[in-house]
């Protein structure tokens, strides 16, 4: 089992990152980005973005290809830039008062603040979900975390299971073409197909269920690992790390005073 040959796999697009351990990714992610939730300021959340941005790029990612491979995070702040800008808590000199858009100093620093928030909190947290293995995950989840193997990996044998789905509807779509039922009314023809998508799925599903019990999935009996999943020194650097960056962010941001609790406005 040990000489089994196995092809390496992009781990992250990251040297540091992709020697971490796949539960460590998901403790640090949430060490790093809870804090940041209480903080609504410019300060905090544009150091803390700073500080990732110089991290990530000492890892091996640089900024522009964050920013890039992060660009639906960047599209949600510009939304949140706008919407808090236009209808959030009036303070300071109204700049603009048309309708039910009000824009004043306060707004627009709420929503400048929000945006870069945003960007603070989704931006290493998408990174770190780059090129993580579910098979990796898993393994994490019930040798470290000891959660119920039952509910991991067969969540995981789901997951593997779900991209499957479009292979599936279009080999439905051909074989009711082929008895010539795929020329009727169009959404007809999807609900239709969409049961029978549902009947394959079902099968498939009570299949793998078997195939699982019978491998001893689901029973006391503890079972052989094929691959260990286990703690290193570098996840504790690495969550060491990622509790130090929103130490750092809030602590300039209460050292300038403008530090402000993200739930008092």
């Amino acid at each position: 089992m040990d000489a089994r040959p196995e092809s390496s796999r992009p781990a992250s697009p990251s040297w540091f990152v992709a020697k971490v351990n796949p539960v460590a990714r998901v403790i640090g992610a949430l060490l790093m980005c809870i804090p940041m939730f209480f903080s609504l300021d410019v300060v905090s959340a544009g150091s803390a973005l700073a500080i990732e941005l110089v991290l990530l790029w000492i890892g091996g990612v640089a900024p522009w290809t964050a920013l890039r491979r992060t660009w639906p995070v960047w599209i949600a702040a510009l939304g949140s830039l706008l919407s808090v800008t236009l209808y959030g808590s009036a303070s300071g000199a109204v700049l603009l008062d048309w309708g039910w858009i009000h824009v004043t100093e306060g707004s627009v620093y709420y929503g400048l603040a929000t945006a870069v928030r945003v960007g603070a909190i989704a931006m290493p947290s998408v990174i770190l979900a780059l090129g993580l293995d579910p098979t990796d995950l898993a393994d994490g989840l019930v040798q470290i975390l000891r959660c119920p193997s039952r509910f991991v990996y067969g969540g995981l044998a789901g997951m593997r299971m779900f991209t499957l789905l479009q292979e599936d509807w279009r080999a439905l779509g051909l074989s009711r073409r082929s008895r010539g039922l795929g020329d009727g009314n169009a959404v007809g023809r999807a609900l239709s197909q969409a049961f029978g998508l549902l009947v394959v799925s079902i099968r498939r599903a009570t299949r793998l269920a078997t195939a699982m019990e019978a491998r001893g999935f689901g029973g006391d009996t503890p079972l052989s690992r094929v691959r260990v999943s286990a703690l290193h020194p570098i996840d504790a650097v690495f969550c060491v790390i990622c509790v130090a960056i929103p130490l750092v962010a809030l602590g300039l941001a209460l050292a300038t005073g403008t530090w402000h609790f993200a739930f008092s406005l």
